[in-house]
């Protein structure tokens, strides 16, 4: 199923065959690592090993593994064209950040409140200040990469500006959530070309 369509994507991408294959069987895998064993046009047969970087977690991330590396393997090579995303999703492992963001900003604006007094007494104004100060420089490099995401999966104006700014106010979360949202899209492109 993995091997089917494109068996030379595997191979090229991965395994950096520069032959013609005819075929792509997977003959072994691990958590680490999988082998395939190409079929050459030539008539030879050509084994290749493919580390998984990450180690895959147990049998039941194989399938979806496999077919990302797939979809990417295809998308790299030119075979399919990357995910578009066109709708913006919050998700909700986002407010625990939106929430620790708020509290930091709150420090930093607002440090004569009453509310405040006691934090800060406690860890001191400076390190409120260099916190949302590291904050803040850790959100921008993170809405960069965002916004590199967003003009590879071409989410349009709209929903870029969304994921951008919303990857300014909260992080980590949005990313992560956008990247599942890609894997799950390239997934579903494979699986609808099958």
């Amino acid at each position: 199923m993995y091997m089917s369509n494109h068996p030379d994507a595997f191979a090229k991408y991965y395994g950096k065959v520069d032959t013609p294959i005819v075929s792509a069987e997977l003959t072994d895998i691990s958590t680490k690592t999988m082998t395939i064993l190409c079929t050459l046009k030539s008539g030879g047969k050509q084994p290749m090993t493919i580390t998984f970087a990450p180690p895959l977690a147990g049998y039941d991330a194989v399938k979806p593994r496999l077919l990302e590396m797939k979809a990417i393997a295809q998308e790299k090579l030119g075979m399919i064209k990357a995910p578009h995303i066109t709708s913006f999703e919050w998700p909700n492992q986002a407010y625990p950040s939106l929430l620790v963001v708020s509290t930091v900003a709150f420090f930093y604006f607002f440090p004569e409140a009453k509310l405040a007094q006691p934090v800060l007494r406690l860890v001191g104004y400076e390190s409120a200040k260099r916190g949302f100060q590291i904050t803040v420089f850790l959100h921008v490099l993170e809405s960069l990469y965002m916004l590199s995401l967003c003009r590879k999966h071409i989410t349009g104006f709209g929903v870029g500006a969304l994921y951008v700014g919303s990857t300014f106010l909260c992080g980590f979360p949005i990313v992560m959530d956008l990247r599942r949202r890609v894997q799950k899209a390239r997934i579903d492109s494979v699986m609808k070309v099958q």
